[in-house]
């Protein structure tokens, strides 16, 4: 019996012996790497301000060195400012997809060439990922888009017949899927919608929409319900409604978003869903990838973002995150 015990214990040995030296855990194991994020936005604007809070916990936690781009929504300066990212050649950058598949697919190619990694957020450009690498962090735009159409039939006591304006920059395809997504449940359901351009210049001054939502509203006194495209536009809410001589929930107002203009918004009734695109989920994690990806020779991360909904019943909750700029 004590031979059968004293073996055990040897074989046990021999497997504890046999096997590899724990890895210590590194402190900034990213220090090494240089990277280029876009932001997306202007210096300040909402949504990217929490893109880029994101961006600078990554790189924080990570110890990478981080140069971020501000490109106030203009898709041409995203582009040159990607060639000019490209022509650097960083390890990894980080880029925002708005300008589209086509404008993006050359400086991808180049990005390939020169082994410069690539990660996407926000607004995805899958034949470039296909042909080129790289991963995407953000919604899938067409079902984000739908489910608050969807939400905002189910919660709002809309009906068919019910008059809507979906508000979105309609000459971009790419980034106002998902406006549109909203505009077709809307249709689905039978309400009476009517599209209203906006620019990349009212994401970053929102008062440059007041005259446009004003004739939109004041020409179809059935409105019921208003859509916005993105977190600076739905802060704005009350501006625009209080110019159309609209009362807090007189017409519906639904939108993409939190920021601490939104939640202002909700606590005075101005607004009633918001669909949370975890932006700071945007900007964290593609610097994460692009370290994983430069240090250890990791896959790129893809993760879907488009999480849920903010309304009525838990905007407090996201409220305090969204006053510190993180959701």
């Amino acid at each position: 019996m004590k031979k059968i015990i004293g073996l055990a214990a040897a074989i046990a040995a021999s497997v504890v012996l046999a096997q590899p030296a724990a890895a210590q855990l590194r402190d900034k194991w990213c220090a090494n790497a240089h990277l280029r994020f876009f932001v997306g936005g202007a210096e300040g604007d909402a949504f990217g301000t929490i893109v880029y809070n994101g961006a600078r916990q990554a790189a924080a936690d990570t110890g990478a060195k981080v140069d971020y781009l501000f490109s106030g929504w203009d898709r041409e300066r995203m582009i040159q400012q990607l060639r000019e990212s490209v022509a650097q050649k960083p390890d990894g950058i980080a880029m925002m997809g708005h300008p589209g598949a086509a404008a993006i697919l050359p400086l991808a190619q180049q990005a390939a060439a020169a082994g410069i990694k690539m990660m996407y957020q926000n607004v995805d450009v899958p034949d470039a990922r296909a042909k080129f690498g790289g991963g995407f962090i953000g919604p899938n735009l067409v079902a984000f888009g739908r489910a608050l159409g969807e939400e905002a039939i189910r919660k709002l006591g809309l009906k068919k017949g019910d008059h809507a304006l979906v508000f979105s920059n309609w000459s971009n395809e790419v980034r106002s899927a998902r406006e549109g997504a909203t505009a077709q449940a809307l249709l689905d359901a039978g309400l009476l919608v009517r599209k209203i351009d906006t620019t990349s210049e009212m994401s970053a001054d929102p008062n440059l929409l007041i005259p446009s939502f004003t004739a939109a509203v004041l020409s179809d006194p059935e409105v019921k319900l208003v859509a916005f495209p993105g977190g600076q536009l739905l802060g704005n809410a009350p501006t625009f409604l209080q110019t159309a001589k609209k009362k807090p929930g007189e017409i519906k107002v639904i939108g993409f978003d939190s920021s601490p203009q939104v939640v202002a918004a909700f606590e005075a009734g101005w607004v009633q869903i918001a669909a949370d695109q975890e932006p700071f989920l945007q900007g964290y994690l593609p610097i994460l990838s692009l370290c994983q990806q430069v240090v250890y020779g990791l896959a790129p991360l893809n993760s879907d973002t488009g999480a849920g909904f903010i309304d009525a019943g838990n905007y407090k909750i996201a409220g305090a995150l969204a006053k510190e700029g993180l959701r």
